[in-house]
């Protein structure tokens, strides 16, 4: 066994234990390798010589395919190096192949803790709370002592986004990466931008609460009731307007109903029951 630190060599006795329990305390990157592999001993260095810099922010696992054949069968490894971040017990982000310094750092960097994230955890709670301008404050701490913090730019987008100020909040989406800018987070909060659009100009007369509100009412004011309901997080009479919006009338907004539903599908996210349900009812309508 070579054991250090910070990396472990992974058998059928000790996977449970580190990969599988220490996953719930700290992030746990899981390396499989075999010795024939050339690729394999070009990054087994890096790996190793990041988990000793990174300096207990992640367990390096490492995982000989050929050894512990059962392991590598139970994730379906074909290729190698094939390597998988455990948090939590679960595996949450892969990659495969050799991958250079900096890309395999921007890999972690998504995932471990930073400096910056302490406070904003604490800029949650005083929005949460309330207090946007002290939040704003934490926030600007943040980026300063971690520019490169993506989570940071989207906690600033988002406060931007509550505070009404949505072009100061897409600039700030604008300046993350293309893989963040594609990550759940950020793809929620844009949704929840173009919601925030629509809402801007609802009739006043018109009751988000009130399920039947848009009966009667023309294309546009249902398409706002329902961006309304998105903004007050009901989102099931939001889907039940933009299924009506969708089934009579296609034309408006260039299908405006059923971008809109796929749009609270992203918000809400893949698990919810609710988009199984309305993507059923919309792949029914449209077919």
């Amino acid at each position: 066994m070579n054991h250090t630190p910070h990396s472990i060599d992974i058998t059928a006795d000790n996977y449970e234990a580190v990969v599988i329990e220490g996953s719930r305390t700290v992030p746990v990157l899981v390396d499989f390798w075999a010795e024939w592999c050339q690729p394999c001993k070009a990054l087994m260095p890096l790996l190793s010589q990041l988990a000793e810099e990174y300096a207990g922010k992640f367990i390096l696992a490492k995982v000989d395919t050929e050894q512990q054949q059962e392991i590598a069968a139970q994730f379906g490894i074909r290729s190698i190096p094939t390597v998988k971040l455990f948090k939590n017990g679960q595996p949450v982000d892969e990659f495969m192949g050799a991958l250079p310094e900096g890309e395999v750092r921007a890999f972690l960097d998504k995932h471990l803790p930073r400096e910056s994230d302490a406070l904003l955890a604490k800029a949650k709670i005083l929005s949460l709370e309330g207090d946007p301008e002290s939040a704003g404050r934490i926030l600007d701490q943040a980026r300063e002592i971690d520019p490169d913090n993506p989570r940071v730019l989207l906690a600033v987008a988002t406060l931007e986004a509550e505070q009404g100020e949505i072009d100061k909040a897409e600039q700030t989406l604008n300046r993350l990466g293309m893989d963040d800018q594609s990550s759940p987070e950020a793809v929620s909060l844009k949704g929840r931008i173009v919601f925030q659009r629509i809402a801007e100009s609802a009739s006043p007369e018109i009751d988000p609460g009130n399920p039947s509100a848009g009966k009667d009412k023309d294309s546009a004011d249902i398409h706002r009731l329902a961006a309304r309901n998105v903004l007050q997080g009901d989102f099931e009479t939001a889907l039940d307007l933009l299924f009506q919006l969708m089934q009579q009338d296609r034309s408006y907004g260039n299908d405006a109903g059923r971008k809109g539903m796929i749009a609270v599908f992203d918000i809400i996210g893949g698990s919810d029951p609710l988009v199984s349900r309305y993507r059923n009812r919309m792949f029914n309508a449209l077919h």
